[in-house]
């Protein structure tokens, strides 16, 4: 176990791909799933990882990756994917580019079949929904998602929380409007470049809603943040779960519990820490449970725009370097993003459980 003062320690370099790698999960046989960042409008949108570490096939097969007319069973545009206890690999398909009702699709890798599809309709979802991750409650078998609120010309201001109940595959949508979830007025800058989008008056700051979702693991509590922000809130997931609170008495529960820089994605490991994707820098920072303080933890220089960290069987925690900071939008129509796209990966302070 490293300490502070060996901090920031440096991440692994562990594969290097051809398409920028958006989330990673991991089955209990060790394969690495990933999506293709679907900033990027990728062919394949998720994949498994060949043994070369170089290159992927699509996963679950090629058919669930190739769009249809007259069906939604394809995958259309994923970034979040965990894997469950049970092996089934979750992904939350946000059906932005075909304009579908999003979804969460399951894949059994022990049969090698479709476990369940969970659909969130309205109002559960909105025009301006972005469902970028999401986290499972195994204990109350729920799953909470993050809805960015930046699709379909969405700004943010719509972003919110949404949850399944895996028994009945009922929708609820929370917290919308609550400061927990919404972006702050911050901007994101990398490399001193103010990174801006296209608005109702013309190039606006980048400003994104709930996006880092995690629970611990012993499903106690419930972590999670807008992208743009300088807080990480947290909630018990025993208030989530209870459908007899107003939004208002739901909201008044979340606690502040962290400072942060802007970031992506979160992990967790079986102590607490939390481990955040800096999107501004090439890192991986670390909000200890102990002292939590906000710290950068591990760090490369090639790591650019990290989003997903997950944990795997081997005891690492692996992060993708996605260049989304580096698309051509970005950057007044040039775009400096290029392959090889990496994965990386370092040691936690403490073991996690898979897909954490």
């Amino acid at each position: 176990m490293t300490a502070p003062s060996d901090w920031p320690i440096k991440a692994e370099l562990f594969a290097e791909l051809s398409g920028s790698v958006g989330n990673i999960t991991f089955t209990p046989k060790s394969d690495v799933i990933f999506s293709y960042h679907p900033f990027f409008d990728p062919d394949t949108r998720v994949a498994k990882l060949n043994a070369d570490r170089k290159s992927a096939i699509p996963f679950p097969n090629t058919d669930w990756n190739t769009p249809k007319e007259d069906t939604d069973q394809f995958l259309d545009s994923v970034l979040g994917l965990r894997c469950d206890g049970n092996g089934v690999v979750w992904m939350i398909d946000m059906g932005l580019r075909s304009d579908l009702t999003p979804k969460l699709v399951g894949w059994n890798t022990n049969t090698d079949s479709l476990e369940r599809i969970y659909y969130v309709p309205t109002p559960a979802a909105l025009p301006s929904s972005q469902h970028n991750d999401f986290t499972i409650d195994e204990k109350r078998r729920q799953i909470i998602i993050a809805d960015e609120g930046v699709g379909r010309d969405g700004d943010g201001t719509d972003a919110a929380l949404v949850v399944i109940d895996m028994k009945t595959g009922a929708t609820r949508r929370l917290l919308q409007g609550h400061e927990s979830c919404l972006p702050e007025k911050v901007s994101v800058v990398i490399d001193e470049r103010e990174l801006t989008v296209d608005g109702k008056t013309g190039k606006e700051p980048l400003r994104i809603g709930a996006d880092g979702i995690v629970a611990d693991l012993n499903f106690e509590w419930l972590y999670f943040g807008p992208l743009s922000g300088g807080w990480i809130y947290r909630i018990r997931l025993d208030d989530i779960a209870d459908t007899s609170l107003s939004d208002a008495e739901l909201g008044n529960r979340v606690e502040k519990y962290a400072e942060k820089p802007n970031n992506g994605g979160l992990g967790i490991d079986r102590d607490g820490n939390l481990y955040l994707t800096a999107v501004e820098t090439n890192a991986v920072g670390i909000i200890p449970t102990e002292t939590p303080t906000y710290a950068v933890y591990a760090a490369h220089n090639d790591i650019v725009w990290p989003d997903g960290v997950s944990y795997a069987p081997d005891g690492y925690m692996y992060v993708s370097a996605a260049q989304v900071s580096e698309a051509a939008i970005f950057n007044d129509g040039d775009a400096r993003n290029h392959p090889p796209y990496r994965i990386f990966r370092f040691p936690p302070l403490a073991p996690s459980r898979l897909g954490y």
